[in-house]
């Protein structure tokens, strides 16, 4: 593979300095790429700003031209995309090559969404329409754990609505992005779609950028706080998906072995580092103890080890600094409840973490309170509903949540009652591009995915005439 460069305005760049990216299988630097400095920044966002007023004018059919093209290309080079992004994430490869065909769906999707003036009146008296019109330059900031599919859910409607876009990844998953920019650069108009890379270093100098009119981050709570005071002063739009503390509640009307799978991978779905995996598990009583059993004996068999390894399902932490976090929280949780399952790790390379299960802890552990994002969930037992769902909705996060229960009309009367974006029945984590989402409280600000989401990225605009 040649070197990997940052797209900007059409021409790949190799900027003038590089950073290591870690392999989280081994612990090692497997390859380097461009560092941005302040400077490549400004000739991004400079390139977007350029390209705005000619992008923005074309017709919207040539734009879903281009997002069915780049849809196209990615498709062509799944593989090596897979590939470089299990190397740098530690997902499994099989689940890397689902990320890369999540990419391809959501520009996919975008490109036939319809985006008509709406009507409001239409009478003797006035008409009057409303529509959506491009902001200007958008600033796409996407994280570590699902870096491309993230991104094609960012910058899909942002381009489709006319927009100019700066995407940048996270600074320890930045590969693929690259190679993505690298895919679609002979596709995207030049100045239209441009990728850089930094170490986390230069996030608020690209949202504080005053040709940036727009900012879609996703990302922890903390920095979306910041992101959201970088704005303040242009009154930048913002969009924010934000970090989760999912409950998931569980009643004893439940087959134990009908929904231990599903709660199993609930949370521990790419090893546990998903913003709506669920965090923290509340199981009534009668089915406690089976509930328990069942999900240890999962934990102790599933197959955990590097992504590229046949028939692994989970992989390792991906970065070293959340990695020492979900040791923390596991020797605290040594004192504060019962580790069933994983309490032994074996020596690896690595982050490597065999899912842990911690029974026989109560609100106010750390490992409760705090969204561990990694492979260890804590089991709380209830005995009344309503303090269940006191305790769920105790969390200062909202993004999701989901009970289950064999009797559905139960489930979706406690499902009403959770304050969360989303909530699901029987079920955790079914999403899909054409199904939108909000966090709730400090989960984040706006709404993702699905056809609501264009309005995200467009400046409401009304006319107002004589009949």
């Amino acid at each position: 593979m040649s070197p990997l460069k940052f797209l900007i305005a059409g021409a790949l760049q190799e900027g003038s300095r590089k950073m290591p990216v870690i392999d989280p299988s081994t612990g090692e630097a497997f390859i380097e790429v461009p560092r941005a400095t302040t400077q490549d920044i400004d000739a991004a966002v400079d390139a977007a700003h350029q390209a705005f007023p000619a992008w923005s004018t074309t017709p919207i059919e040539d734009r879903r031209a281009v997002l069915r093209a780049m849809a196209d290309a990615v498709e062509e080079r799944l593989e090596p995309l897979a590939a470089l992004l299990t190397a740098e994430q530690g997902k499994p490869l099989q689940f890397a090559q689902l990320e890369v065909n999540d990419l391809i769906g959501f520009l996919r999707f975008y490109a036939e969404c319809p985006l008509p003036d709406q009507v409001i009146e239409d009478s003797d008296v006035r008409r009057v329409t409303a529509s959506r019109r491009p902001l200007g330059v958008v600033a796409a900031i996407v994280p570590w754990n699902f870096p491309l599919a993230l991104l094609g859910a960012k910058i899909a409607p942002a381009l489709l609505m006319g927009n100019s876009v700066v995407a940048k990844p996270a600074g320890t998953t930045p590969a693929a992005t690259l190679l993505l920019g690298e895919i679609v650069a002979g596709i995207v108009p030049a100045g239209v779609l441009n990728i850089i890379a930094d170490a986390n270093d230069l996030g608020a100098h690209l949202t504080g950028h005053a040709h940036v009119r727009k900012i879609s981050f996703t990302g922890s709570t903390a920095t979306g706080k910041m992101v959201m005071a970088s704005a303040s002063d242009a009154l930048k739009r913002i969009t924010l998906e934000l970090g989760g503390n999912d409950a998931a509640i569980v009643l004893d009307d439940v087959d134990p072995a009908a929904v231990a799978m599903g709660l199993f991978m609930g949370a521990f779905f790419n090893s546990g580092q998903v913003c709506i995996a669920i965090k923290r598990l509340y199981v009534q009583r009668g089915v406690y103890e089976a509930i328990c059993g069942a999900l240890a004996e999962i934990a102790a068999t599933i197959p955990v080890g590097p992504g590229t390894q046949d028939g692994v399902v989970l992989g390792p932490v991906q970065n070293k600094a959340q990695y020492d976090k979900v040791r923390g929280l596991i020797a605290g949780a040594k004192t504060q409840g019962l580790i069933i399952a994983g309490a032994d790790q074996p020596d690896a390379q690595g982050y490597l973490i065999r899912p842990v299960i911690v029974r026989d802890i109560e609100a106010g552990a750390n490992l409760v309170e705090e969204e561990q994002f990694g492979p260890v969930l804590p089991i709380i037992c209830f005995d009344d509903v309503e303090d269940a769902i006191r305790q769920a909705n105790a969390s200062p996060f909202g993004l999701g949540g989901s009970v289950w229960s064999g009797d559905v009309a139960r489930a979706r009367a406690i499902a009403g009652r959770i304050d969360a974006g989303a909530v699901w029945i029987n079920k955790h984590m079914d999403v899909a591009p054409h199904i939108p989402f909000a966090g709730s409280k400090s989960s984040g600000v706006g709404l993702e995915w699905g056809q609501a989401a264009l309005a995200e990225y467009g400046q409401f605009t009304l006319i107002n005439e004589p009949a």
